[in-house]
């Protein structure tokens, strides 16, 4: 069975899709900033699945971060790349930290494309592979309160459909999972609790079954909840700008929607 990197795969969905590859046999890199929650998830899974897991410590949302996870991986077979580290933050944007926003984008985006330059080349060398990029269906639209997490997400959809075509000749597919709200820690970081847009969520196990097995059979892109598909596919992108923009604003918005 195929090695696999998995990125924030302390908790939530990274945490998930490493427990599903483990379950399918095979071996895995997890990586995440906290150490003892990852030496966990490596007994864990040795135990039930009789699998390799070695485990990371790193801030992918640093440059010394990236290289340390690279140079774990630099004389490994890396056949299966899925990139979902990444967090968010609720708030005005001129309210904020720049500061966070800007550390935001280097993990959710600067994290992707380096990683997916690295191990893209690595499987090109080798004939094929497979790279999982957990976006959102936040990146499906614009997001007033979460400007820069939305837009991230939005760099992560497009950039994973170009690389996907650029590397289809070459035998590496490339797959985005845009699943809506989930059941995380995310939420809590982000300030998102007690809003609309979180009143009912996913469970991380059926959200990182849908994108993994979407990736394995080479699909471009997977929203993993049928009507929120129609919705954001169907639905949102032939309505007025400014009302899905109030839309968007009023699910994020404390005593906002319905």
């Amino acid at each position: 069975m195929t090695l696999a990197l998995v990125t924030g795969a302390s908790g939530g969905i990274g945490r998930a899709i490493a427990e599903y590859h483990a379950a399918q046999g095979g071996d895995l890199i997890v990586t995440a900033r906290r150490l003892p929650q990852l030496e966990a998830l490596k007994v864990e899974l040795e135990a039930a699945h009789g699998i390799s897991v070695t485990p990371v410590a790193a801030d992918l949302g640093t440059a010394e971060g990236v290289d340390a996870v690279l140079a774990a991986c630099a004389e490994r077979d890396i056949g299966i790349l899925i990139n979902n580290a990444g967090f968010g933050g609720r708030g005005p944007f001129l309210e904020g930290e720049v500061a966070d926003d800007l550390a935001m984008i280097d993990l959710n985006i600067e994290a992707v494309v380096r990683l997916c330059h690295v191990m893209g080349r690595a499987m090109v060398a080798r004939g094929g592979g497979r790279i999982l990029n957990v976006g959102s269906t936040a990146g499906m639209m614009p997001g007033p309160l979460q400007a820069t997490y939305f837009a991230t997400k939005a760099f992560v959809n497009s950039f994973s459909l170009a690389l996907a075509e650029e590397l289809r000749e070459h035998r590496v597919t490339v797959t985005v999972l845009a699943p809506g709200y989930v059941e995380t820690d995310f939420a809590d970081r982000a300030d998102m609790r007690d809003i609309p847009l979180t009143r009912e969520g996913q469970t991380p196990a059926s959200v990182a079954k849908v994108g993994y097995d979407a990736m394995m059979a080479g699909k471009l892109h997977v929203v993993n909840e049928a009507k929120l598909s129609f919705l954001v596919n169907w639905v949102i992108p032939f309505l007025p700008r400014r009302m899905v923009l109030k839309m968007v604003r009023d699910m994020q918005t404390r005593g906002g929607g319905t």
